[in-house]
């Protein structure tokens, strides 16, 4: 896989809560000039990275819904989508509620992704993050086949806020469970093509990283998402 067809894959991310307007707009100026599929940051931060990329229409605004916890309810998540694509998101990515799926409330579970594919619908992609470091295979299953069953567009493995990142094993995991049609996105602890590649050829078809920029240029990046 050449440069530019990696760059496409890539959530170019800055979610960090002291990130200031400077460091959104810098962010933005080099998903224009890579290519990225998308830049990812908070929902504060859409308007401003939404203007720097308005004659940019092949880079996306990705933003976050319910992050990093999960914890919030369907309502206010299916709001926060809803005011994110207001103001210029093409693309959200939410946390699923992780102790609902652990006790077993699968229902709650579906009904909160499918408030924010409802709240997304037509408007923007929906990933789903199922946050995988926290979660036994079986709740890994089982968080993606709900994803699936409510429309989701995408699973994806981490915030990149919790004990740890996306592997290849979860990502060849969620691949099988959800097959070929949705997209996986790895996130969290990729640095470096060299890893952005392992997790392609595990499956994933978007990878989200602060790193983007050290990837397009065939670095490793050191620190960050």
């Amino acid at each position: 896989m050449n440069t530019p067809q990696l760059s496409r894959m890539i959530d170019h991310t800055l979610l960090k809560a002291d990130a200031r307007k400077e460091d959104i707009v810098k962010l933005a100026e080099e998903a224009k000039l890579y290519k990225f599929a998308s830049v990812c940051v908070n929902p504060a931060w859409v308007s401003v990275a939404s203007e720097v990329l308005k004659d940019t229409p092949e880079v996306k605004v990705c933003t976050v819904i319910g992050f990093p916890l999960g914890a919030s309810t369907p309502e206010t998540k299916a709001y926060e989508t809803s005011d994110a694509i207001a103001k210029g998101a093409g693309e959200v990515d939410m946390v699923i509620n992780i102790g609902a799926l652990k006790s077993g409330d699968d229902a709650l579970v579906q009904r909160d992704i499918a408030a924010v594919v409802e709240a997304a619908k037509g408007k923007a992609l929906t990933k789903v993050i199922i946050e995988t470091c926290l979660l036994t295979d079986e709740e890994k299953v089982r968080a993606c086949e709900l994803a699936v069953q409510a429309g989701a567009d995408y699973v994806k493995t981490s915030t990149g806020f919790s004990t740890g990142g996306a592997t290849k094993e979860d990502i060849a995991l969620m691949r099988r469970t959800v097959g070929p049609e949705i997209g996986v996105k790895a996130s969290g602890g990729v640095r470096s093509a060299e890893d952005a590649l392992i997790m392609i050829g595990a499956g994933a078809t978007r990878i989200g990283t602060s790193g983007g920029v050290a990837i397009a240029k065939g670095e490793q990046n050191t620190s960050g998402y």
